[in-house]
């Protein structure tokens, strides 16, 4: 990296409508605060741009002094990709605005928008895609690695969605990139993570869901989940795309749609969306809420809007976070058995072990279509440690999220890119799998320099050789 001079940080501070941020002003260490309090790194140069035209001055600025680019969206990121502590922070969260186009059936949504900017407006045209499931995710971040969510089964992850984007590249250059005027690097932005420049406006495909879905909670003892899971799994077996479910073992968070009776015991909760026809959702997980001592059943009919808010309090900003992620396939018993162990030695009441069901359409689209490395797995669980600031045995709570993915380990048929954490090159290539070739390939082309690097990174010097 270059030494910076006043001028040149005076030269970009000009170039921007957007303001630059170091660390000599007073917000300085308010800015840089990401989702994940774990994370504490002091970034020389923050632009937080207002347009598509300051992003292209600012990564035409990094390029030009050998500064490495870390792109900040949501922030949310447990890993902490949005930040460095020797480049360019490219910030996005001014640029959140959102529009529809009914008759395409597509969103307009600006790099740093949340999905509680994108799901409000597309429910005013009734209409939505696969989002996260906490309302503050940043949509750039959870598009570009794949995009879990609710509809995933019926409307497929969000990257099979994207079916365009505007892009600032390595050069500065902003692009629009489509099936038609680049379908390699559609591809690539499809599951290839933030490698190949900075995306301004992502264009996802809208499908009918809503207002009203059928969805809540099912929330049992988690003694009694060694009955409940096999009795879910059986259900699952046969459902419908229009079902999608959430495991989550963990201690009851103290949330308002829980009450405060069951604040901090040991729970399994399925989580439910149901976003096909209601009375045919009444009657489908009529055997499942028949079934065992429930401790609440919260479903019933509500706007998709408050489903994808109904978690947010369980997943605070601020707030030390360290995770692992596993793509299984059937939930056996052995895989059920070890689930249960694992969660009954959880060492924190803001931990949480949500295991996501898979399959429909996300398991149609066809393996080389997208740069998403997971399309036969049936399940994929997320082992979730979490503690206050203040908590001095980090240690102790890593050691449980580890211990729990190595338990894990031989069901294992994949892993999800966006729930990578500190695993390294090795676990980001197994991931890809044999796309790994093909998206050097592309990261030589767009981005040789490796300009954009704070990311699941793509190494355009990654030799030829012994490619898988």
């Amino acid at each position: 990296m270059d030494t910076l001079t006043i001028g040149d940080t005076e030269k970009l501070a000009d170039a921007l409508r957007g303001d630059l941020i170091t660390p000599a002003h007073p917000r300085y260490d308010q800015v840089r605060k990401v989702w994940n309090g774990d994370i504490n790194r002091h970034p020389p140069l923050i632009a937080r741009c207002a347009d598509a035209a300051d992003v292209a001055a600012a990564v035409t600025f990094a390029a030009e002094r050998g500064l490495p680019i870390a792109v900040r969206g949501g922030g949310h990121s447990v890993s902490g990709q949005g930040l460095c502590d020797d480049g360019l922070v490219v910030d996005l969260s001014r640029m959140r605005a959102v529009e529809v186009d009914p008759r395409r059936r597509l969103a307009h949504v600006q790099g740093g928008a949340l999905w509680q900017d994108v799901d409000p407006v597309t429910q005013a045209h009734r209409m939505a895609t696969t989002g996260g499931i906490v309302s503050e995710t940043g949509v750039g971040g959870l598009t570009l690695g794949g995009g879990i969510g609710h509809l995933m089964r019926r409307c497929g992850l969000t990257v099979d969605n994207l079916v365009e984007a505007d892009l600032v590249t390595a050069d500065g250059r902003c692009v629009t990139v489509d099936a038609t005027t680049d379908p390699e690097l559609l591809w690539g932005l499809r599951g290839g993570g933030g490698n190949f420049g900075t995306v301004v406006r992502f264009g996802l495909r809208l499908h009918e869901v809503g207002p009203t879905v059928l969805a809540g909670m099912l929330i049992y003892p988690l003694d009694d989940a060694l009955s409940v899971l096999p009795h879910y799994r059986d259900l699952i077996a046969d459902a419908p795309d229009v079902l999608g479910t959430i495991l989550n073992l963990r201690l009851c968070p103290p949330v308002s749609a829980v009450p405060e009776r069951l604040h901090g015991s040991p729970i399994v909760a399925i989580n439910v969306c149901w976003s096909g026809d209601i009375e045919e959702g009444q009657a489908f997980l009529r055997p499942l809420r028949a079934f065992g001592r429930p401790l609440l059943d919260t479903v019933a009919p509500m706007p998709y809007v408050d489903l994808q808010r109904m978690v947010d309090g369980t997943s605070r900003p601020g707030k030390h976070y360290y995770w692992r992620s596993v793509d299984f396939g059937p939930l056996t018993d052995q895989v059920i058995t070890t689930l249960v162990e694992h969660a009954s030695r959880i060492t924190s009441p803001m931990s949480a072990v949500p295991v996501y069901h898979l399959g429909g359409a996300v398991g149609r689209v066809p393996a080389e279509d997208t740069a998403f490395g997971s399309r036969h797995a049936s399940h994929n669980i997320n082992m979730f440690g979490a503690w206050e600031p203040d908590q001095d045995d980090r240690d102790r709570h890593v050691a449980w999220v580890r211990d729990f993915s190595e338990a894990m380990a031989p069901h294992s048929v994949g892993q999800y890119v966006n729930f990578l954490n500190d695993e390294g090159t090795d676990s980001v290539r197994a991931a890809y799998g044999r796309r790994w070739r093909r998206l050097v390939a592309l990261k030589r082309r767009v981005d040789p320099q490796n300009l954009f690097r704070y990311n699941f990174n793509i190494d355009p010097e990654w030799p030829d050789e012994g490619d898988t």
